[in-house]
């Protein structure tokens, strides 16, 4: 046994983010990590390899029997465990030989790093693990396969008995994903143990001696990698059905705010992010979109309203008039609003008070003559701060100083006093308490009712499925399924999300 987790538990301001979980890795297996977007694997990963130190988490982690203690990450590296982060910590200015080094360079007289045993054992490297790279090679010269090999490398040459892979073949191609899981099983033969983590679940079967499952921060099961497959471990990853109490009370919609149609668009480097998007979205309706990390979620929201993204096709039109791209203050007069996704970097002025977010996006609609009038925006102010409960000793009240869940109602009235048609919420309950929760709840409740059109992103399927009227599952920056209310399950969802068969058998 490579490793065992006991009992771990890790608490955020008092929020149990993981929950008394257990796993365990052998020498030579590869050990794959499943669950929803919001399961805690991140943060599971974090504990095993040093980044939460010993003493900030509850439970035991031993490697190769012995306890360990990690204070940094450091510690765990020298433990020899090794991650291999999605986006890739590699340095395209040096060349791979440097890379493979990088930190560890071998050095004449202590002081200049030594070029020619750096090549020298970065081809030793290169030829014990079997990975064909030139080490003179600049690193940006690269494809993301081949980068990916050489951080791979760039562990096993230190020695790591450990490699935790997250998300390795999201940017692959379909040839570079077979060449990594060639090198994978040669790794296990020779006894490197892996902890591999995809929402790719056809990779997994083919590549997994086990699965483990986890769900809201809690080991939920561990199945041999011959038994599992797709419905069993969706059935797992979701763990329960909605009932039709849970549902949010459906408005009668009115006409149609929003239309996409033909939606594609690249990102600022170039590459496509979103694809043939097209949906239409009404008064006193609630649209749910979801999709995992990296779907496209945030990014067509952003797009939207004109902070990101440039359009290579498509149309987008706000009560049947045309949304130019790229122009947030267009959005805002045609009657579109956001709630991002990350408050504290792009709704908020944490030094600032209350009163000063609140009305920070209304300042033109309070202003006569390029003057603010004082008291109209005094009154709209304490308006917003008792309709929506805001939990401060009042406007003056430092936003920054406030909980999670009312820095989120600041933001919510800054939107609402815009008065909008159409609000697009992007994770609007990340991160805030089953109260704070609740109220966000009844907020859009009663936007829907008064004819305003929500556009909801959100992570978790139950959340989903509770608010929504119809929902969009996106998968690799497409429309990978659409849900009709009544025939819609958190099991369904996330199979669209993850491009499978629903209805395969269930282990």
């Amino acid at each position: 046994m490579m490793l065992v987790a006991e009992h771990l538990t890790k608490r955020f301001g008092g929020v149990p983010a993981l929950d008394d979980v257990g796993f365990e890795l052998r020498a030579g297996e590869i050990h794959a990590l499943c669950g929803e977007n919001g399961a805690s694997k991140s943060t599971l990963i974090k504990l095993l390899s040093g980044s939460h130190p010993y003493g900030s988490y509850q439970g035991r982690i031993s490697v190769a029997g012995s306890e360990a203690r990690f204070r940094s990450s450091r510690d765990a590296s020298a433990a020899g465990i090794a991650v291999i982060h999605q986006e890739l910590t590699c340095v395209d200015e040096l060349s791979v030989a440097d890379n493979i080094c990088l930190g560890q360079e071998p050095r004449r007289w202590g002081v200049l790093v030594d070029r020619r045993r750096a090549l020298a054992r970065a081809a030793e490297a290169r030829a014990r693990f079997g990975v064909a790279l030139d080490p003179a090679a600049p690193m940006g010269s690269l494809g993301i396969g081949q980068k990916q090999l050489v951080e791979i490398v760039k562990a096993l040459a230190r020695e790591s008995r450990i490699l935790i892979l997250d998300e390795p073949t999201a940017a692959l191609a379909g040839h570079e994903v077979e060449r990594l899981l060639g090198v994978l099983r040669e790794l296990r033969a020779r006894g490197i143990a892996c902890i591999y983590i995809s929402h790719r679940l056809e990779e997994l079967f083919r590549i997994a001696d086990r699965v483990s499952v986890l769900r809201d921060g809690r080991s939920v099961c561990t199945l041999a990698g011959v038994e599992a497959n797709e419905a069993a471990v969706v059935r797992h990853m979701v763990g329960r059905e909605l009932t039709e109490r849970d549902r949010r009370v459906p408005q009668a919609p009115g006409a149609t705010l929003l239309a996409v149609n033909g939606l594609a668009v690249d990102g600022e480097d170039g590459a496509p992010r979103l694809a043939d998007i097209g949906f239409e979205l009404r008064a006193g309706e609630v649209l749910g979109v979801g999709g995992l990390m990296g779907s496209g979620r945030s990014e067509l929201l952003m797009h939207l309203y004109g902070a990101a993204g440039r359009r290579r096709a498509g149309e987008v039109t706000v009560g049947g008039q045309r949304l130019p791209a790229g122009d947030p203050r267009a959005a805002l007069a045609a009657g579109l609003a956001l709630v991002s996704e990350d408050r504290r970097r792009f709704g908020l002025l944490l030094e600032e008070s209350v009163g000063f977010n609140l009305s920070l996006a209304s300042l033109r609609a309070l202003s006569r003559a390029g003057v603010i009038q004082q008291a109209a925006e005094a009154a709209a102010n304490r308006h917003w701060f008792g309709a929506l409960q805001i939990r401060a000793t009042g406007l003056d009240s430092v936003v920054g100083r406030l909980s999670g869940g009312n820095q989120q109602k600041v933001v919510l009235g800054k939107v609402l006093m815009t008065r909008p048609r159409v609000v697009m919420l992007d994770e609007p309950t990340r991160g805030i308490d089953i109260g704070a929760k609740r109220e966000i709840y009844a907020l859009i409740d009663r936007l829907t009712a008064a004819g305003t059109a929500i556009l909801l992103v959100s992570s978790e399927l139950v959340e989903l499925i509770e608010l929504s009227d119809r929902i969009l599952m996106l998968r690799d920056g497409r429309i990978g399924g659409r849900f009709e209310r009544a025939a819609v399950t958190p099991a369904a969802l996330l199979a669209a999300a993850l491009g499978v068969d629903p209805l395969r058998r269930a282990g």
